[in-house]
């Protein structure tokens, strides 16, 4: 048998009631590598991310982005018919994802302990704000939030305040870590027979990926804040004006860059070593110094000459890019790192996520309209013509 192309979770089941953005990135990711996930959204509404915006040609752009190769099957869950319906599609199912509120899916009798109860060889993962067990189980969790509680805010930006990164952080820090633990839960089970639950919780992921700043902090010292572009334990780490008003980073990770960095791009090689400058301390606790030779010297280049020659040197370097150049980003579109798929509104371009396999390849599945799969599934689990009629009706699909 030839199983190349064959998408490594072809055959899985997925079932996810999600909203926004963590859980159903987790999906996605499932999605991407083969698994069928079947996204159950509320009747009329569906996910509120359906309605952010229009800026993906008519459809939300965070929607767009998270919600390819998935099927959508509006339901009441709190309604006797639709919870037959969802418990149908969980005793067939691999995988459960949510994002529900705090406190929602015990009272629906859709927690890990419950399901497996049923279904021992269920993979549960419940994505919330807080986790379980703690003071703050029961408060709201938007990825603002959470940012804010875990200290990113107050390490991004500069000293004039808190400032929110450009992304959901947060809420992609626990996609991730629900995509991973699923993934290893899938694998554990083909071992034992037994599924398992999980909690990932989006302060848990924050905190885990504070952990340079908030190890510095545990261990008693005071991590420089709010520090732009430069780097509080690496210099030179920043970024330098070239003489066209454009901004290139420059970064030195070890003393062998900087010999190259001062020799080569300063002219410099007495800075090689000089003792507040032949170490990555004595550098850091110099990075004003070190600024005073490096700025002028960039600017003394326009961008393409400042790259070509801190490339050339052998020194890291980078161009600040507007958001039309990563777009457009030469590395992305040779690669064809853009994926264009089906959506409600018109076809949307999504970025492809990172894994390149010579075994398969990210199917192009459309984004789904508010409850585009839900006769299909439903007449898939038995229910007449007739029926499906009558539960449009009721407002239970």
């Amino acid at each position: 048998m030839n199983t190349a192309h064959v998408s490594p979770l072809a055959g899985l089941l997925v079932v996810s009631i999600e909203q926004a953005v963590a859980a159903p990135y987790a999906t996605r990711q499932l999605a991407d590598l083969g698994a069928r996930v079947i996204k159950v959204e509320r009747p009329v509404h569906g996910d509120f991310a359906r309605h952010f915006d229009t800026y993906a040609n008519g459809t939300g752009a965070h929607f767009a982005w998270v919600n390819r190769n998935k099927e959508s099957l509006t339901l009441d869950v709190q309604t006797a018919e639709g919870r037959a319906v969802l418990d149908e599609l969980l005793d067939r199912a691999d995988v459960f994802v949510h994002n529900l509120v705090p406190g929602a899916a015990p009272r629906l009798g859709l927690d890990g302990a419950t399901l497996r109860a049923h279904t021992p060889r269920l993979v549960v993962c419940e994505i919330s704000g807080y986790g379980t067990g703690g003071p703050y189980d029961e408060r709201k969790a938007y990825d603002l939030l959470i940012q804010a509680e875990a200290g990113l805010t107050t390490i991004t930006g500069s000293l004039t305040g808190p400032v929110k990164p450009g992304i959901a952080v947060a809420d992609i820090a626990a996609g991730m870590f629900g995509f991973s633990s699923v993934l290893s839960a899938l694998y554990a089970r083909e071992r034992t027979g037994a599924g398992a639950t999980l909690e990932v919780s989006m302060l848990d992921a924050m905190a885990d990926w504070m952990g340079y700043p908030l190890v510095v902090r545990k261990h008693g010292a005071e991590p420089d804040l709010a520090s732009g572009m430069s780097h509080p334990a690496i210099a030179p780490y920043d970024a330098y004006p070239t003489s066209d008003g454009r901004l290139v980073t420059v970064s030195v990770l070890n003393d062998r860059e900087w010999a190259k960095l001062a020799t080569t791009v300063l002219g410099r090689p007495d800075m090689v070593h000089d003792p507040r400058f032949a170490t990555n301390q004595a550098r850091v606790a110099n990075r004003v110094a070190i600024d005073e030779v490096l700025a002028p010297v960039v600017a003394t280049l326009d961008v393409a000459a400042a790259v070509t020659t801190l490339h050339e040197a052998g020194v890291g370097c980078a161009v600040v890019n507007r958001l039309d150049e990563v777009v457009d980003h030469p590395q992305l579109s040779t690669r064809d790192r853009w994926l264009r798929v089906a959506a409600p509104d018109g076809p949307v371009w999504t970025p492809l996520a990172p894994p390149v396999s010579s075994a398969w390849t990210t199917p192009a599945g459309a984004v789904p309209a508010l409850g585009q799969h839900t006769d299909a599934i439903l007449a898939e689990l038995g229910r007449d013509a007739a029926t499906i009629r009558r539960l449009h009706d009721t407002g239970v699909v």
